[in-house]
């Protein structure tokens, strides 16, 4: 009999964000762009910082948010990474429960925040994030602040 797929912690992206910026509304949703300006990423399987430039173009419709963050990052080796991060927010779920990773609280109840993150790039040491997939875990984490704890999927 084999074994349900699982996670494994891989690493924490801590993403700074400018003020949203409001693109336009249209057939019942509202479209925003909030710019990335930088930040960090710290984990057991990757570590380097967020390079400023991205952003993420979501749309709202109701109380559901749907979320298009594309923007870079940096290995400690210098290596870059591109990031596609698509996903869903809303604070109306009432099967989202609190979850915890070992101490940390990553999700607070009713709370649905989840991304689910493609990465690119050539770098040998860094190969691995292109073909393993990933769940990402989103919380606020300070007024202009992100934080999204990636899973691998095993």
């Amino acid at each position: 009999m084999s074994e349900l797929p699982g996670l494994t912690f891989a690493f924490e992206i801590r993403a700074d964000l400018a003020p949203t910026l409001h693109v336009g509304h249209g057939s019942g949703e509202r479209t925003e762009f909030t710019p990335i300006t930088g930040g960090t990423v710290t984990g057991p399987l990757l570590r380097g910082t967020v390079l400023p430039g991205g952003g993420d173009w979501s749309g709202t419709r109701g109380s559901v948010c749907e979320l298009d963050a594309r923007y870079l990052l940096r290995a400690e080796d210098g290596a870059v990474i591109d990031i596609a991060n698509r996903g869903y927010h809303h604070e109306d779920d009432p099967d989202a429960p609190v979850q915890h990773d070992g101490a940390l609280r990553i999700s607070e109840p009713g709370v649905y925040y989840r991304t689910s993150p493609v990465f690119r790039t050539d770098a040998p040491a860094h190969l691995w994030l292109t073909r393993t997939v990933f769940v990402g875990l989103a919380r606020d984490a300070g007024e202009h602040s992100v934080a999204i704890r990636m899973y691998a999927l095993r």
